[in-house]
């Protein structure tokens, strides 16, 4: 994600002699994270960050991020129209998406450069613009009889995007996870659909069908507990006054 929420980062100069453990609390610090791939995930950042060139900027990986949502719609309108072998295209999309999404705010961490609400405003807004060209491509591809689906989708990942916003307000703790699902593990199924997809025509419309229902649930479930929180805070707060 972008330069994102923390309020007083500890510093950190650029130098070479930085260990791996201290990198990872660095790049860390303004988020827990709960995912499958989280560990693996962390290591790669942390990896990652101490080559990129200094005269790429967090806003550049944000731009990238955005470029790899513009690759994967031109992968579903080649698709459309060519080949659907060109979703494969598509899954060096997401690749790119994530290298820019999640880089963004890490390097600017890691640089110690990140700026709170400027990150926050921009990450979210790029975010969305990103899942509804995903969307807007999915529905090209699959042609009327099944572009509900899309949107569908679309709607339900925006749902999840309002409760990491609602959570944030309500716990002041930043979370990008539902429990051991996140982005990342998002992008991996997105992209095994599509290799599906490649292999056996139509499949992409009974796997997003249940990735929407699987959705939905796992929605229910976060606003849920996420009003179990709101009501926790409300007594807090009357108990105070």
């Amino acid at each position: 994600m972008s330069d994102q929420l923390q309020k007083q980062p500890p510093t950190m100069k650029q130098e070479n002699n930085h260990s791996l453990s201290d990198i990872l609390k660095i790049i860390s610090q303004d988020r827990g994270r709960t995912n499958l791939l989280k560990k693996s995930e962390q290591i790669t950042l942390a990896y990652l960050v101490q080559k990129i060139p200094s005269w790429v900027s967090s806003n550049m990986l944000t731009a990238i991020g955005f470029l790899g949502s513009i690759i994967i719609l031109v992968s579903f309108v080649l698709a459309t129209y060519f080949s659907r072998v060109y979703l494969l295209v598509g899954i060096f999309g997401y690749a790119v998406c994530w290298f820019g999404d999640s880089l963004d705010g890490r390097i600017a961490y890691y640089r110690n450069k990140q700026r709170k609400w400027y990150g926050f405003v921009l990450d979210i807004t790029t975010d969305w613009i990103s899942v509804v060209l995903m969307g807007l491509g999915f529905m090209i591809y699959v042609g009327n009889n099944w572009e509900m689906l899309g949107f569908c989708f679309v709607i339900l990942w925006g749902w999840e995007m309002l409760t990491t916003l609602l959570r944030y307000k309500i716990t002041n703790q930043y979370s990008i996870d539902s429990g051991l699902f996140g982005p990342t593990e998002m992008r991996f199924v997105i992209s095994f659909i599509l290799i599906l997809e490649v292999l056996l025509k139509d499949s992409i419309i009974y796997s997003t069908a249940l990735a929407c229902i699987l959705l939905f649930i796992t929605n229910l479930i976060d606003t849920k507990k996420l009003l179990k929180m709101a009501d926790a805070r409300d007594n807090d707060e009357r108990e105070r006054n």
